[in-house]
């Protein structure tokens, strides 16, 4: 490798890393933490057979899995302006996200809701409590355990999703590559270094996954 692609591979990191920490890293939390939302509700909805909500929530996840996330954020942000709606590309990004990875999330969470034992939620009723009761002190808290490990994977998979994002004009990390790329005329070596930096916070995402599992095996034996 010639000194000069060695400088451009130095400069051209932290004009990478930069929109990671500030557009990709916050955009991943905000629309992580609205699919759990997202997908505790519709869990439990389905957990619980309340009536007609319970074929509204299998309808969303049905339209949500069978449909490819860069249609669904093209239809956000391209499509929605005409019907009278503007949208942030970073709000649309976030919502979208969520959305899509709620469906994901919540047959996680249904189930692991499932696999509680059904005497546990007995004994938690016949004890006084009311049913939102056990489901928030008793139910949800073990399902949380057995889905942590997919849930994380989940999380994992939406950083490098949000790579998608650059469709929709968010200036992340790779839409930031794809600038330098028109720029200097060296793809090969700047979407490998891209790669990397992905796979460095995907690395760490998986250090604190394991560190988590870890701790929820220790407090289960206690």
């Amino acid at each position: 490798m010639s000194s000069a692609l060695i400088d451009l591979f130095v400069d051209s990191f932290w004009q990478i890393l930069l929109p990671g920490l500030t557009v990709t890293v916050p955009l991943t939390i905000l629309a992580f933490s609205g699919a759990l939302v997202i997908a505790v509700i519709v869990a439990l909805v389905q957990f619980a057979r309340v009536p007609v909500l319970k074929d509204l929530a299998r309808f969303y996840i049905w339209v949500t899995r069978g449909t490819p996330l860069l249609v669904q954020l093209f239809v956000v942000f391209y499509g929605l302006p005409h019907a009278g709606f503007l949208i942030d590309p970073f709000v649309a990004a976030v919502v979208v996200f969520a959305v899509n990875e709620g469906a994901y999330c919540a047959e996680t969470i249904r189930a692991a809701l499932e696999s509680v034992p059904t005497g546990q939620l007995e004994a938690g009723l016949c004890s006084g409590l009311s049913y939102l009761q056990v489901m928030r002190h008793i139910v949800l808290p073990q399902a949380f355990r057995t889905a942590f490990p997919t849930l994380g994977n989940s999380l994992i998979a939406m950083v490098k999703d949000t790579s998608l994002a650059a469709n929709i004009t968010v200036t992340e990390m790779f839409m930031t590559t794809q600038r330098i790329v028109a720029r200097t005329y060296e793809p090969l070596l700047l979407y490998i270094e891209v790669g990397l930096i992905y796979l460095l916070f995907c690395t760490v995402l998986t250090k604190v996954q394991s560190y988590g599992e870890k701790r929820l095996r220790t407090y289960e034996k206690r």
